[in-house]
């Protein structure tokens, strides 16, 4: 069953184009995950789909509404967990949920009985006259997500949920993320982390308004890197020094990357390896290693790489 339809999607902004030609389409139960830069068109693709802002041009239909068939057909279906805004900070737990809830239109015994059982899905272990504005992050993130599935919609888009969290939230939140799942919700998940985006079924990789790449994790790494890829790692006496200018004029190096201490290099034609070997310092460590979903972003968003 497809929970989220897109065809040739297209939002305008005067004469800027914040999206541009989108077109995919998400299975209910999936956890789909949005990577891209900044101003990639990801916030504004999800607030297509969660019937906050009109299309400028294209097909949109979600839970099997489209825009035109009301927008709060949409609305009741679907949750949002904002990037920056979710909750008031100057309310207490229990405040946000109520005000949640009545914008909902839930209240009384039903509304109590839902957030009790929200916040003990979420783990949330505090007492909910605790003022929002006191909660650490990642706890923050838990009373965010009860808050916007209060309404028990079929979709739920998540926009960078564990931005700013200690890494041990970030897999607790990722935990419910797959329980949610779990439940049939599908889940829409815009992240900077690359770890997070494993978990997900499928990614949609998105610049300057489209998307230029979409598979599994599996797939888009297979797709990516038709070649070996290799990790250079530099002697501390040579990490910055000729070979590295050098190496990358060689016409069967297609990409050299930065990798923590480490380069990451990708060759043309394997049958060069050992061509390419000679203008690698004998002191280096070469050795044959995984992509890794942070490879593929480098190669296709930030270096441009075409596939």
């Amino acid at each position: 069953m497809i929970a989220v339809d897109i065809r040739k999607l297209t939002v305008k902004f005067g004469e800027f184009t914040a999206v541009d030609q989108v077109s995919l389409s998400v299975r209910k139960g999936e956890i789909f995950g949005f990577l891209g830069a900044n101003g990639a068109g990801k916030t504004t693709t999800i607030r297509v789909l969660c019937g906050l802002l009109v299309p400028t041009s294209g097909h949109v239909r979600v839970a099997g509404y489209a825009p035109e068939d009301g927008l709060e057909k949409i609305k009741t279906r679907v949750g949002y967990m904002s990037q920056r805004f979710t909750l008031y900070d100057d309310l207490t737990v229990a405040e946000n949920l109520k005000f949640s809830g009545s914008l909902r239109g839930i209240v009384g015994r039903k509304l109590e009985q839902r957030i009790e059982e929200l916040l003990e899905f979420v783990g949330f272990s505090r007492a909910t006259g605790a003022f929002v504005k006191d909660l650490p992050g990642g706890i923050k993130q838990q009373v965010s997500l009860a808050a916007s599935i209060l309404h028990d919609p079929e979709i739920v888009f998540l926009d960078e949920p564990t931005s700013g969290v200690t890494p041990g939230a970030r897999e607790r939140f990722w935990k419910l993320i797959r329980e949610l799942a779990g439940k049939g919700k599908t889940v829409f998940v815009t992240t900077h982390y690359m770890d997070e985006a494993e978990h997900c079924e499928r990614i949609a990789l998105m610049k300057d308004g489209k998307i230029i790449a979409l598979d599994s994790p599996g797939g888009l790494k297979a797709s990516t890197f038709r070649t070996p890829l290799l990790e250079i790692l530099p002697s501390r006496k040579m990490a910055e020094g000729s070979w590295l200018p050098q190496l990358r004029a060689h016409p069967a190096v297609e990409s050299i990357e930065p990798y923590g201490m480490r380069y990451h290099l990708v060759i043309s034609d394997p049958a060069r390896l050992g061509e390419v070997k000679a203008q690698i310092p004998p002191s280096f460590e070469i050795s044959q290693t995984a992509p890794s979903l942070e490879d593929v972003f480098i190669r296709l968003v930030e270096a441009g790489f075409i596939k």
